[in-house]
């Protein structure tokens, strides 16, 4: 496979869920923001919690991981150091839930 960049777009995600590719699709928000909005498919580790969550990784580690946050910053963090951590595939979901909410799925209320 040839290296992925450090971002995928919505519309990439969108079509990685729309033909079930295997990725793992991790949202890194806090758990108030996912009880708000959450997007079907992706499970909730928090960037609070992940240098001490990792292990739970470990299993998705040769695997495309796509990470979303709210607006791409905390994803884009979390997808760098996942790849310091050995996770190659990790990328960052650019624009977040934010953007997933304009381009994707109107249905999903955005927050400030």
């Amino acid at each position: 496979m040839s290296e992925l960049g450090l971002e995928i777009s919505v519309a990439e995600t969108k079509a990685l869920l729309d033909s079930e590719a295997d990725f793992y699709f991790m949202d890194c928000r806090e758990q108030n923001e996912w009880d708000y909005v959450s997007i079907e498919g992706a499970e909730l580790l928090p960037m609070s919690e992940i240098q001490g969550r990792i292990d739970e990784l470990e299993s998705q580690k040769e695997r495309h991981i796509v990470i979303h946050c709210h607006h791409g910053g905390r994803s884009l963090q979390v997808a760098q150091w996942l790849r310091q951590q050995g996770f190659a595939q990790a990328q960052s979901m650019a624009g977040g839930i934010d953007v997933w909410s304009q381009e994707i799925d109107g249905s999903k209320p955005r927050y400030s």
